[in-house]
């Protein structure tokens, strides 16, 4: 029998229920919400994770080629990466805490795999024809996101000179990913429909930095974070603009990903909020978390709606 088919972009569902978790979890340790919800919404992420490598697996083990051709997929395949980068996370937060030895080893593994996906696809991008059309902002992930996330992750488990290392590996790779982003994006035709979405990873790479460096720097509000933070609120306002765009969109899987880059931005929010204690801070905290839990959950709740109806 015939595997269906999994297209690479389910990976986006773990990966924003996992952004989603580190709002929680962030609020949680700041006492502004019940720890256990970030928990839960940690296991739930583990538990899509494993769920779509199950399913991925069987279907791209169920004939000979598929595995390498989505790997080598000019449109699809940065999106592998979500596979190796999502347990990060899961691991740094959710298991170091209860467990420290097994979290560092899930860490460690998982950021192996991730920079060596990341060295895969930036050789496979040299090497293989790439039309400058076929760029979008899900490039980010391999390498940009793929860095950035390993070094919130490895600081989280104690491992500050790897964080530092992974640091530098994101940030390059932003810098010259994303100029090359932007200028396919300003100066070539628009993006197809069906990636349309992921013009919202533009506001994840300033976000993830920030984080990354928070875990770094113990939340410390200095020039390095003010400057990720200038840029950062750049590509929020210019999501303004992209709003009726947005909003003409019917819901696709790569819905997913406004998730975790707006989960991101919330979560980063969050330590501004926490650190500059600005008035009102509580009732800010409350609205964040509530936009990102609405934003995150709809979605969540759209994908199940459509998975019950067998449209997804």
């Amino acid at each position: 029998m015939t595997a269906h088919r999994i297209p690479l972009n389910y990976f986006a569902m773990s990966f924003g229920l996992a952004g989603l978790a580190g709002t929680w979890v962030t609020a949680g340790r700041e006492g502004h919400v019940p720890s256990a919800v970030g928990d839960a919404l940690l296991a739930l992420a583990a538990l899509v994770w494993l769920v779509t490598v199950g399913l991925y697996l069987r279907y791209a083990l169920s004939e000979r080629g598929r595995l390498v051709a989505d790997l080598t997929d000019g449109i699809a395949g940065p999106f592998m990466s979500l596979a190796v980068i999502t347990p990060m996370p899961l691991a740094a937060q959710g298991v170091a805490p209860h467990a420290p030895t097994a979290g560092k080893v899930l860490v460690d593994v998982f950021l192996a795999l991730t920079v060596l996906l990341g060295g895969w696809f930036t050789g496979q991008w040299i090497y293989g024809p790439l039309d400058i059309d076929q760029l979008h902002p899900g490039y980010f992930l391999p390498t940009t996101a793929g860095g950035l996330i390993a070094s919130a992750s490895a600081a989280a488990v104690g491992q500050r000179r790897l964080a530092e290392a992974m640091l530098g590996l994101g940030l390059v790779c932003w810098l010259i990913l994303g100029s090359m982003i932007l200028a396919r994006l300003m100066f070539r035709p628009p993006l197809p429909l069906p990636l349309t979405p992921t013009l919202a990873i533009e506001v994840a790479p300033a976000a993830v930095a920030s984080l990354a460096y928070f875990s770094l720097d113990g939340d410390r509000i200095d020039v390095f974070a003010a400057l990720l933070a200038g840029y950062g609120v750049l590509m929020v306002l210019a999501q303004l603009r992209l709003l009726p765009l947005f909003l003409r969109l019917k819901f696709t899987p790569s819905t997913w990903a406004f998730t975790f880059s707006w989960a991101s931005v919330g979560t980063a929010t969050l330590h501004w909020v926490d650190r500059g204690r600005p008035a009102g801070h509580l009732v800010w905290t409350g609205l964040v978390l509530a936009a990102v839990t609405a934003l995150v959950g709809g979605i969540a709740v759209r994908t199940a709606v459509a998975l019950l109806r067998r449209q997804l």
